[in-house]
Formats: C-alpha cells, structure tokens, sequence
C-alpha cells in the first residue's frame, strides 16, 4: 500500500549575503511551498552560524529548520527547488519515523 503522507525534517543554508530581506523572502517561498501541499508543523530559523567547512569560500551560513507532515512527492519537489535557487548553500530533507 502506497503511503499517504510522512512526517519530514527539512534543513537549508541559505547565503548571508542575500541580506534580511532577501533570507526572508525565501524562507517564505519554501514556508508557502510547504503549506500548499501540507501541513508545516514547526519552523525554526537558527540564525546565522559558522559553518563545519566552507562552502563557496564563505565561512557562515543562515540556518532554517522545517518539520511537515505531506505526501511524499512535496520533498522530491523541494528538493528540485532547492538545487536550482540562488542563495540555498546545501539542503537536506529527511523522513522521520512516526
């Protein structure tokens, strides 16, 4: 039987240099993404923080948390998205067991 919907774990870094407005705006778009074909149960921005190793030649990034409970086709399209945004460093999303 094929799943209806999962709970996920969605982390991005996204480039300081975008500036307020521009880390607000994307974190808006994939909050809107997220809403539209699901439920976005908690989301956290950790800020601006160091990185492990740098990524671009830059040394921090800003960090959001997202948990969603959606079908499973909305991470794979998040994930597309991701890759092709200007100022998302890295992303990972993963499926949290219920």
């Amino acid at each position: 039987m094929a799943k209806i919907s999962g709970k996920y774990e969605i982390v991005y870094i996204i480039d300081p240099a975008q500036g307020e407005e521009g880390i607000a705006a994307l974190v808006e778009k994939f909050k809107a993404m997220v809403e539209a074909e699901g439920t976005l149960t908690s989301i956290e921005e950790w800020g601006k923080r160091r990185l492990a190793y740098p990524i671009n030649d830059l040394p921090e990034g800003y960090y959001v948390l997202m948990n969603c409970e959606c079908k499973p086709e909305l991470p794979a399209e998040l994930d597309r998205v991701f890759k092709i945004t200007d100022g998302i460093l890295r992303s990972i999303i993963v499926a949290v067991e219920a």
